[in-house]
């Protein structure tokens, strides 16, 4: 085959694939719009459809996690843990900021400048032969507890004060 006849194959395929892509693109949406919800239909005319509460889908077997705020909390402080202990290995001591833990492990840098973490606040506190770290709710209720960690790395929560050591253990 020559680089002409080539060519013209390529040609003649690009045209036909532009075209089924447009022809595509043109056609009405075969697809029926979704039925509306038996709330909806029992909601008075001019007023919203009341919304479900959202059921928290756990991440993985076991999941203690009650709500997504408390996943991503949990998932900061298990970070959080497991560079306090690669920290420790380099350097044979606990890092005393959470600046200084950036680039460890997967923490970043953005993640040790800020306290603020969606609907928590993290707290860190240095001791002498090691740490705590907390992470306390802007709102503190049954799907936004507190939780508690030092250098063992077992988190404690509370959903009725700010968690400490003797606060029940999470798995």
């Amino acid at each position: 085959m020559n680089k002409r006849r080539i060519r013209r194959l390529w040609a003649g395929m690009l045209v036909g694939m532009m075209a089924g892509v447009l022809a595509r693109a043109q056609a009405p949406e075969q697809s029926a719009p979704p039925a509306p919800t038996q709330d909806a239909a029992q909601s008075a005319p001019g007023t919203a459809p009341t919304q479900a509460p959202v059921v928290y889908q756990p991440k993985f077997p076991g999941d203690p996690a009650r709500s997504e705020s408390e996943a991503q909390a949990l998932g900061y402080m298990r970070v959080v843990l497991r560079a306090q202990k690669e920290y420790k290995k380099r350097h044979d001591k606990y890092a005393e900021t959470l600046p200084a833990l950036a680039g460890t492990g997967s923490l970043t840098k953005r993640m040790a400048r800020s306290t603020e973490r969606g609907d928590y606040t993290a707290g860190f506190r240095s001791q002498k032969d090691g740490f705590i770290l907390t992470m306390t709710p802007k709102q503190m209720d049954s799907e936004h507890r507190s939780f508690y960690a030092e250098e063992d790395g077992v988190i404690h929560a509370d959903d009725q004060k700010a968690a400490d050591l003797s606060s029940p253990k999470i798995k």
